[in-house]
């Protein structure tokens, strides 16, 4: 048995795929327990018998769905102030107060827009939202500066 919290990165009417969000593992159901694609679960699985290839589900403790969203706001400017101080490609991380985290990119200038794109079509900013316990995902980008907010609520 294995008690994790999973991001649903495939599902059909008869089967489903789920990613650990902490170890990355990937475990494919033998059937689809009522989950589509980008939810987040909180479950109980356990290896299906008698090959234990393909999983089941014991137990859904929570159900959900993260936003995840461009903001039409433009970065804060402390967020500025960090794109601004560190190489294009580099990434800071910065707890919020409270909940949440805070990421802070430096792009190429005039990439800005396809690099929020990016980061809103990536799985792993889902995957990195459900490991962190956030209710949603603010994207912002402006100049050389992208923010990634994960925001409780």
């Amino acid at each position: 048995m294995k008690d994790a919290t999973f991001l649903v990165t495939a599902a059909d009417e008869e089967s489903a795929v789920l990613q650990d969000v902490t170890d990355s593992q990937v475990h494919t159901l033998s059937s689809n327990p009522g989950v589509e694609v980008g939810e987040v679960l909180v479950a109980s699985i356990e290896p299906e018998p008698p090959l234990e290839v393909a999983w089941e589900v014991v137990d859904i403790t929570d159900q959900r769905t993260i936003p995840v969203e461009r903001s039409p706001e433009p970065p804060t400017q402390q967020a500025h102030e960090i794109a601004a101080d560190q190489p294009v490609g580099e990434v800071t991380r910065r707890e919020r107060a409270g909940d949440g985290e805070l990421h802070i990119l430096t792009v190429p200038e005039g990439d800005a827009d396809d690099a929020a794109a990016d980061v809103l079509d990536d799985e792993e900013t889902l995957a990195r939202a459900a490991r962190l316990g956030v209710e949603r995902v603010e994207v912002r980008a402006d100049g050389q500066a992208l923010s990634v907010r994960y925001l409780p609520d």
